[in-house]
This record gives structure tokens, sequence and C-alpha cells, in this order.
């Protein structure tokens, strides 16, 4: 796994974040009590790559929690979609970012941000739009909805230089699919997260199905 560079690196020197594991879980933090151990699972279970959404009140205070207590982890902030969230993602200590869309805006507050990102994408302009600024990776989302792998496989021949991480309605049964392509570098889910699981604190079933997950990547 290739460990992302400090802030103060060139966006250029940036690490890929299609690089830092096979499966990247998309947590939802919604108690801040939880987010040390289901880091610790996740990184027992072989993902060290952690992208904790900014959709809860606590998501900044867990990546600030997991990068200060779990320093084996690769935490990461996702649903980015304001210059505001840049800073405040890497000032808590996100070590890459991730958007579920994009605008110039915020792709220039990500590029100047000194740590990896993906700016999501779901058509093949905005893909083309991203490729004349420069950017060649990126998230694409939401996967299943927007045409799942047979789309990603459609852009390969025109746009063979553009890789991405698809996430939303990705599972267990689909990744392989997804990550068969070479144009894909990465996954992200939340199905070895579930609902049940984080309710009752089930790390040890977080960290099996954690598990069950990083064995894609050796498939």
């Amino acid at each position: 796994m290739t460990s992302p560079s400090s802030p103060s690196a060139s966006p250029s020197a940036s690490p890929s974040v299609l690089e830092l594991a096979p499966v990247v879980p998309v947590v939802v933090v919604q108690d801040l009590a939880d987010a040390v151990p289901l880091a610790r699972a996740l990184v027992a279970g072989g993902l060290p790559a952690i992208e904790v959404t900014l959709r809860t009140p606590v998501a900044l205070d867990a990546i600030r929690e997991i990068a200060e207590r779990v320093p084996e982890a690769v935490v990461g902030a996702g649903t980015v979609i304001s210059p505001g969230n840049v800073d405040a993602s890497v000032r808590a200590g996100a070590r890459f970012l991730v958007s579920p869309g994009w605008t110039d805006t915020l792709l220039e507050s990500m590029k100047a941000s000194g740590v990896p990102f993906l700016p999501g994408v779901s058509t093949t302009s905005e893909v083309v739009a991203l490729l004349e600024r420069g950017v060649t990776e990126m998230k694409f989302f939401p996967a299943r909805a927007a045409g799942g792998a047979p789309y990603l496989k459609a852009l390969a021949s025109p746009l063979p230089q553009a890789r991405f991480c698809p996430t939303g309605g990705v599972d267990l049964a689909s990744a392989p699919e997804y990550l068969a392509l070479d144009n894909v570098g990465c996954v992200g889910g939340s199905w070895m997260l579930p609902a049940d699981a984080i309710a009752a604190r089930d790390w040890g079933r977080v960290e099996a199905l954690a598990r069950e997950a990083a064995a894609l990547g050796t498939a």
C-alpha cells in the first residue's frame, strides 16, 4: 500500500488514492465513540484506507480521532462538496479527499490541498472536462445507477487515460466485475459495515467482513 504524502507536498507529487487499497470502506459515523474501534476493525481486516463521509455532525471529529489514535489507518474525507469542507478535512487529518461531483472552484481547492483527491463523475462529458484540467483519476458515482461496470468498460477505449474508483451500489458480488477492468483502481463501498453490526458494536463481524473484502484484491 502506498502511504500518502504530507499536506506540504505538491499535488503532482501526491500518490494515487486508487493505489491505497483495492476496497475503500465508505463510513458514515453516527456516534463518535464508534470511530476508533470501527477503524481498528477495518484495519485488522486488511482495509486500511477508510473514507469517512462528511454526512454527520461528528464526521470531522471522527477523522481527527482515527488520524490520532489509529496511525496504521489511512483516513480520508468523503462527501467533500466545498472549499470549506476541503480545509476542515485536511485540518482534521484527512489524508485523501473524495467528492460526489465537482466544480472548478472545488477542484482548485482540492488541488491546492496537497493531499490526493478523487472528484466525482457520472458522465463522459464530466470525464473529458477533468482530463482537460489535468485530472486522470476520478470517483465514478453513483456507479450502479450510472451504468455500472459496462459503462466504465465502454469508456476504456476512447478515454484510456482515465481511471476510476466506482462507488454507489457496489457490493461483494459486483466488486470483482469492477476490479477486473483495466481502468478501475479500486472500489468504494459499505457492505462490510452492516447497520446491525454497527448498532451492536460487533467489531469482530466488521473485521471478518473487511477481511472478506480485502481478499478481492488478491483474487
